[in-house]
């Protein structure tokens, strides 16, 4: 699949996985089944869910390093500042440095072009807070999110899942 097929796809993503109300609960609920994917398949990963103002979720996973917090908060600034997806914007800065153009004035420190943050959006209000996994390959850590987000919305799938990198 193209990388513009991705894009497309992640942008379907973004305005598909829109909930109607989101707070400590949804939070909670989607955090432990992400918790639980990762203790049924070994993810060494971390969760960080969070609304902009507080977190409302954390787990870290066996296998999990010091660097992963570091990763999602830089992920989790990115979805804040362009309300969309760390990995579309992977895909569409297509930087292997992941780092943000010198002109958006955006601090490695701070920012991190790399999959795995995912915006929380409700409707009416828009995103108002983000989802980030981190541990695994960055496709792998975006899939986990939407997975969870596709579940608990009850949404297939399989209609929204990027395919393998091997298709």
């Amino acid at each position: 699949m193209a990388v513009a097929d991705d894009i497309a796809l992640i942008k379907r993503q973004e305005e598909t996985l829109v909930f109607t109300a989101f707070d400590e609960a949804v939070a909670f609920e989607i955090g432990s089944a992400i918790r639980g994917r990762a203790t049924a398949e070994n993810l060494p990963i971390i969760v960080d869910i969070r609304l902009w103002d507080r977190p409302l979720f954390y787990a870290a996973m066996p296998g999990s390093n010091a660097s992963n917090p570091d990763w999602a908060r830089r992920k989790i600034n990115v979805v804040k500042r362009y309300l969309g997806s760390t990995y579309r914007l992977v895909l569409e800065q297509q930087r292997p440095d992941r780092t943000f153009k010198i002109g958006e004035g955006l601090d490695i420190a701070d920012y991190v072009l790399a999959g795995g943050g995912f915006p929380v959006t409700v409707k009416g209000a828009g995103v108002i807070g983000v989802i980030a996994v981190s541990g695994l390959p960055e496709r792998q850590d975006h899939g986990v999110v939407v997975d969870a987000l596709c579940d608990h919305l009850d949404i297939d799938r399989l209609g929204l899942a990027l395919p393998s990198e091997a298709e």
